[in-house]
């Protein structure tokens, strides 16, 4: 059965609009799998039907209805699916399409977004820029239980300043989510460390970088390297700035825990 979403805008918001949609549909044996509003004045839906013919049929009609203007009509991007869920589009950088953006009170929709992502199969890496405290690494993890994935912290100041050098038993497989912070790496003197992190790197398999930035600073990778970006914030407007982030790795490795070191294992 395929599937395909469907998106108008209303032009004259009439009672019994979608009512009239939804029996078209009917008519058609097309089923409706899901529907939202996804913007202001637009609505998105999710369709299934087992004969392509009666989707060409109904983009058809609706097309000619003066009541709505169909803005999308394609085979649903993951963009799509999360607008029906939650509501509303994921912001896109304009320029790096790749880009996408969050603010704090959006952690729902972000953790469902990195969850589809990490649902999918083979390589892939993925860089997440924000300021300390604003749910980075949480966010990973709880999208890594929502894919039913097994998440590694290469490196990482969650808790404590971690620096791993070795992987054991079935930490080396592929099915699992790999977690850096880039600024840990970066400042780490550890070759063990800097050699793991290279057999991370190469295999293919799920990888997840927080400040990525930093971390293809004086590195072999490049910021182009990454399938996608994330950034999260506080609020809309703020600037995500390094200086405050390294003052603060730097002050994690002496203060945590009373400053019994870092986890080097």
């Amino acid at each position: 059965m395929g599937e395909w979403y469907f998106e108008y805008e209303i032009q004259v918001n009439r009672p019994g609009l979608l009512g009239d949609i939804a029996s078209l549909l009917g008519m058609l044996r097309v089923n409706i799998v899901s529907i939202n509003g996804v913007d202001e004045g637009r609505r998105g839906m999710l369709l299934q039907a087992k004969n392509e013919d009666s989707i060409e049929r109904f983009i058809s009609i609706v097309s000619t209805m003066e009541n709505i203007n169909v803005t999308k009509f394609r085979i649903p991007k993951l963009r799509d699916r999360l607008a029906v869920r939650h509501g509303h589009y994921i912001p896109r950088d304009a320029d790096e399409k790749n880009t996408f953006r969050f603010v704090r009170d959006e952690l729902g929709i972000l953790v469902d977004f990195m969850a589809e992502l990490f649902k999918k199969e083979g390589n892939k890496l993925i860089g997440i820029r924000g300021m300390p405290r604003v749910g980075k690494t949480e966010s990973i993890v709880a999208a890594s239980v929502c894919a039913n994935k097994k998440w590694i912290f290469i490196s990482s100041t969650m808790i404590k300043q971690t620096v791993r050098n070795t992987l054991i038993g079935d930490e080396f497989h592929g099915n699992n989510i790999f977690i850096l912070d880039g600024i840990v790496t970066r400042r780490s003197n550890d070759e063990r460390h800097q050699q793991l992190v290279r057999e991370m790197m190469s295999m293919p398999t799920i990888k997840v970088i927080e400040h990525p930035d930093m971390f293809v600073q004086h590195s072999q990778y490049k910021i182009e390297d990454f399938d996608y970006i994330i950034e999260l914030r506080h609020h809309p407007d703020e600037e995500i700035t390094y200086e405050i982030i390294e003052k603060n790795n730097m002050m994690s490795q002496s203060d945590n825990f009373g400053g019994f070191g870092e986890f080097n294992f």
